[in-house]
């Protein structure tokens, strides 16, 4: 599906241009715009090229700056488009662009897991975390569960930065970033968007606006539950075969929901093979924005366009044709977290 819903075309923000005004200085003493920089990175990684160790660097300080200040029910305003895993699939990442339209002109929500399994995870997150930095008020980017430091060791992101910049420094840069990623976030008071699911120690977004995110995901709790857990046909509660996280049944979802005036729980974390799929009685809505996930699943992706009225378009795409793969010595586990 290449096509697009009809929908009015977001208004770009003026504050973008207005804090363009501000700079600083080059190595030649020139006067360099501060987002003149930034599209600079920007270009540079949608070429599927790396940013520099300075870069990166830089890009992570300017990104924590602003992600210090967002909180852990990140307002959202519609019209927003909702993605769900992307897991370092970067040439995947730029068809989701191609099929949904560029920041700023979109207004975009992820929901979290955007290293590990693909081959591009640095360029993926560089990207991403970019795009937040420069457009801030049109990216919103939400921490899943392997936004990690302990995943990321076993998965494929901390080999990844080896292999490409021969240490470990900017995988120690993003991981460190990945505690100040917002927990979830809330489109027009009604649209619940998060990585994984609900938690019994949570009943209302009150609950989760007390948590203290910074940190590492821990291996229990309320927040690790956010990350982890997923919808299940059977009532209540139930242990989650993942080994952290819960189960969760459609009388849980439905109560949720009626508590806290919420039309629907959006939320990624599980392979479904159109790329979008309803449970709970439409309660809940699974997004997996990762085509053919791990280069072998055949699965179809998805993004939800959300318009001005809250109504909602799925859009499905495929893969986008493969690139030469970078040798990897060592294949990651097949367990699909």
């Amino acid at each position: 599906f290449f096509s697009r819903a009809d929908s009015v075309a977001p208004q770009r923000l003026e504050s973008c241009e207005v804090e363009g005004m501000d700079g600083k200085k080059s190595d030649d003493g020139k006067f360099v715009p501060q987002y003149k920089e930034i599209d600079g990175w920007i270009e540079k990684l949608i070429n599927c090229n790396n940013l520099a160790e300075t870069e990166v660097k830089e890009l992570v300080a300017k990104a924590r700056e602003i992600l210090e200040n967002e909180v852990n029910v990140q307002p959202v305003r519609c019209p927003v488009t909702v993605c769900g895993d992307i897991h370092g699939q970067f040439h995947d990442l730029m068809e989701l662009f191609c099929i949904g339209g560029k920041p700023p002109d979109t207004n975009y929500l992820f929901m979290g897991d955007y290293v590990d399994r693909g081959y591009y995870s640095v360029e993926s997150v560089s990207l991403l975390v970019a795009y937040k930095v420069r457009y801030k008020d049109r990216v919103t980017i939400l921490r899943g569960n392997h936004e990690s430091r302990q995943i990321t060791q076993v998965y494929g992101f901390y080999d990844e930065c080896l292999r490409k910049y021969g240490n470990a420094n900017v995988w120690k840069l993003f991981t460190d970033l990945f505690d100040y990623f917002p927990l979830t976030a809330l489109i027009e008071k009604q649209i619940f968007c998060l990585h994984g699911g609900l938690s019994p120690s949570i009943d209302n977004l009150d609950d989760i606006m007390t948590l203290d995110r910074v940190q590492e995901v821990p291996h229990e709790g309320p927040m690790c539950d956010l990350l982890w857990s997923d919808p299940d046909d059977r009532c209540g509660w139930g242990i989650s075969p993942r080994g952290a996280g819960y189960t969760f049944g459609q009388d849980i979802s439905a109560q949720f929901n009626h508590s806290n005036h919420l039309t629907v729980i959006a939320r990624a974390h599980q392979l479904v093979m159109e790329g979008f799929n309803w449970s709970h009685d439409k309660n809940v809505v699974t997004i997996f924005s990762a085509p053919n996930y791990c280069y072998r699943c055949g699965n179809q992706a998805a993004i939800m366009e959300i318009d001005e009225i809250l109504e909602y378009t799925f859009l499905q795409f495929d893969p986008a044709p493969r690139r030469g793969e970078p040798h990897v010595a060592r294949r990651t586990p097949d367990y699909f977290l």
